[in-house]
């Protein structure tokens, strides 16, 4: 699968505070569109951000106008597009695109996406695998691949959609592929929140930073617990999961710091143990 050599501009990363990584795609003349090679690259900053223990949130945004357009379709190869494209050749492109929500999910960092601007296919599907979403106030949701003759089904958005929004309003929106935008998107429950896009970045950060405050063990195995139980098949279920993860932190020297910051009437300094 060859790259184009542009493609390792098209995703910056930046500190901009301890502990929080800030991913911008920078593909903004593209409207951020993936370009496989683009994706080759995204899957190698996740990959690089999950072992790094230093970092407890990742924020994900656009550069420009828009969020992600989705796949470039125009950086394909033009033999793709044509009658004699391999099945074999789209498998290996879809699983790319699709393993990176995947590896999204399985980050023990909270993820926020900021939205602005158009969200479409894969950039909405990016979107759904984060943790928490923000939105400003220009933020369009787009099922797109509906619309070109494709499944509504790309990336996880037919498991994400319909635990989030529910599977009537899920269905609707996938079914007729019309944008969603962000007033609605807040009021239906997909994002937390909406800003003005000057702000949301920096709204973005804040909000990990909120996170960031609580103990390692308490953002992270809090991520797991909701996203497992989620899967639940019954209560008992869940409670045994949230019973030994209670436990567990239970033993932590950073809930004992806890419970001595309560009494002593002031913050707890956490260490991650």
């Amino acid at each position: 699968m060859k790259t184009d050599p542009s493609d390792s501009q098209s995703i910056a990363i930046t500190r901009p505070r301890d502990g929080i990584v800030l991913l911008k795609l920078n593909r903004a003349p593209r409207m951020n569109a993936f370009t496989v090679g683009m994706m080759q690259e995204m899957h190698n900053a996740i990959d690089t951000i999950a072992v790094d223990r230093s970092l407890r949130a990742l924020v994900i945004a656009g550069e420009g106008p828009a969020f992600c357009s989705g796949l470039d379709l125009k950086a394909l190869p033009p033999a793709l597009l044509g009658t004699s494209a391999s099945v074999v050749a789209w498998t290996e492109i879809q699983q790319l695109f699709s393993g990176m929500s995947r590896k999204l999910r399985a980050l023990d960092q909270v993820v926020i996406a900021a939205v602005q601007g158009a969200a479409v296919g894969a950039g909405f599907a990016m979107a759904l695998a984060a943790d928490i979403r923000v939105a400003a106030r220009s933020a369009a949701f787009h099922i797109g691949a509906v619309k070109i003759g494709l499944s509504a089904g790309e990336c996880g958005i037919s498991y994400h959609l319909p635990k989030i929004v529910g599977s009537a309003r899920a269905f609707e929106l996938m079914l007729t592929g019309r944008p969603l935008l962000a007033d609605e998107a807040e009021r239906i429950g997909l994002v937390a929140s909406v800003v003005e896009e000057a702000a949301l970045v920096e709204s973005a950060l804040e909000l990990a930073t909120q996170v960031l405050r609580n103990s390692p063990y308490s953002t992270r195995h809090t991520k797991q617990l909701m996203w497992a139980n989620l899967e639940a098949p019954s209560l008992e279920a869940a409670l045994q999961l949230e019973d030994r993860t209670q436990v567990m932190a239970l033993q932590t020297a950073d809930f004992r710091e806890a419970v001595a910051a309560f009494t002593e009437k002031r913050p707890p300094h956490f260490n991650g143990t």
